[in-house]
């Protein structure tokens, strides 16, 4: 599993300066702060998981190479403006000095702007897919990202700041800010690949699961993590004074939640052959990061 991640890692990494490179901004200090946080590093994890659904479905992910670069365009945009002084205010992402901190408050915003109507642009260049599914795509991902999915709890975060939530609350918040693309990288990749409606059924159950394991170990590490490890300060969410999964329970109950949430992931697979065992060793592998 690590060995492909690795491998599409570099994939990824590799196509998304010819990706960036198609569009020619007016503003050449517009553009480097777009590069910089773009080609910053980080896990690749959304561009992996929109492959690896189709691997799912019995396609090659890397077909959908460049739906896969516009989910991490969408993805690096939300992280430039969740750092930003109104937002997190962070001065560190993936080991560098964020983006306001390089090129200031203004200009960050504008990257992160740039960079989440390119992606729009870069999903409708897709080989491979006929129109129709290309829009269906482009709605998938527009809807994640917007006031029903990350936006919306972006929103519901920055409320719920200086005051204890309800469990309830917190998992509607995670499933927009974390859940939602993660949902829609695992159900694009399906959809581009041809499934049916029972293989998107499961993998989007699959998504869902995988978001809230994801979010439960992001919170545990806020806590026990190493920064260096990392590449960011730990402690923000009690900085913030934010309610997590930890704050909730405990650190302990929420590690059990993490492990459970990983093995019912796993387990809504069960339909699916050999070609989705990079799903189920990842759900796993997830819960035990370090970073």
């Amino acid at each position: 599993m690590q060995e492909l991640w690795s491998e599409r890692q570099k994939l990824v990494d590799a196509a998304l300066p010819g990706e960036l490179n198609q569009s020619a901004p007016l503003d050449q200090t517009l553009s480097e702060a777009m590069e910089y946080s773009l080609m910053a590093g980080g896990k690749r994890l959304r561009p992996i998981l929109l492959m690896a659904a189709a691997d799912a479905v019995g396609k090659n992910g890397t077909a959908f190479l460049q739906s896969a670069c516009a989910i991490e365009m969408i993805h690096t945009y939300s992280l430039i403006h969740d750092d930003l002084p109104a937002m997190d205010n962070d001065d560190y992402r993936r080991g560098k000095l964020t983006n306001h901190k390089v090129y200031g408050a203004g200009m960050a915003t504008l990257a992160g702007d740039a960079l989440l109507t390119l992606a729009f642009e870069v999903m409708t260049r897709q080989e491979g897919a006929d129109p129709a599914t290309i829009l269906r795509v482009v709605r998938e991902m527009s809807e994640s990202a917007g006031p029903d999915g990350m936006v919306g709890g972006q929103a519901l975060d920055m409320e719920s700041e200086n005051r204890q939530i309800p469990l309830d609350t917190l998992r509607k918040m995670h499933m927009g800010k974390t859940g939602a693309l993660f949902r829609a990288a695992v159900r694009s990749g399906a959809i581009l690949a041809g499934a049916d409606d029972r293989q998107l059924e499961s993998l989007t159950c699959y998504a869902e699961k995988f978001g809230l394991a994801f979010q439960i170990t992001d919170d545990i590490l806020d806590v026990i993590g190493d920064e260096a490890v990392i590449g960011k300060p730990v402690g923000s969410d009690e900085k913030n004074h934010k309610s997590t999964y930890v704050t909730l329970t405990s650190l302990e109950e929420a590690k059990k939640l993490a492990q459970q949430t990983a093995e019912e992931a796993v387990a809504v697979l069960s339909s699916f052959g050999a070609e989705a065992d990079f799903l189920r060793e990842l759900v796993k592998y997830l819960v035990g990061r370090k970073k």
